[in-house]
């Protein structure tokens, strides 16, 4: 489950940085080469950045690449720096729920608006902070399940 789970994070993270190079690629080339600048091409990338951010942050935390002092880490025992990455697992996830709620009453307040280079309501655009903090969470519960799986066995030795 979690290879697919970060297989998935993976494609959408790449198809989001796709999106933009795709965007700013045409839009420059219409630009520059015809004259004739894309008005809603700004847009469209700033908003695929923000999802590539989500999926790319959830990734990241996952496979354990988020940035992090571990110098501090390797001053404690085995014992206690397992117990600090279930801290911090733990963090992560009411950070990905707290995320998700915010990100859900900004979109309702706001999500009505229309985008000024679309004319695309708002909520396609703001509900990436939702699918954010759900996939940090999702990530979150993962590594906790991983944590109390490793817990459990060692006690079983």
């Amino acid at each position: 489950m979690k290879r697919l789970y970060k297989n998935t994070l993976a494609l959408l993270t790449g198809t989001s940085l796709f999106v933009i190079f795709g965007v700013v690629l045409v839009s420059s080339l219409s630009r520059y080469l015809l004259n004739s600048p894309i008005q809603w091409s700004e847009e469209v990338a700033k908003y695929a950045m923000i999802y590539g951010t989500m999926f790319g942050m959830a990734l990241c935390y996952l496979e354990g690449l988020h940035i992090r002092f571990t110098f501090l880490e390797d001053m404690v025992s085995e014992k206690i720096r397992h117990y600090l990455h279930f801290v911090s697992d733990a963090i992560a996830l009411i950070s990905g729920s707290v995320i998700t709620y915010s990100g859900y009453l900004f979109m309702i307040k706001r999500g009505a608006i229309q985008a000024p280079g679309t004319g695309i309501q708002m909520y396609y655009f703001q509900v990436a902070m939702v699918i954010g903090g759900v996939c940090l969470t999702i990530a979150a519960l993962i590594r906790l399940a991983e944590y109390f799986q490793s817990t459990s066995l060692e006690k079983g030795q």
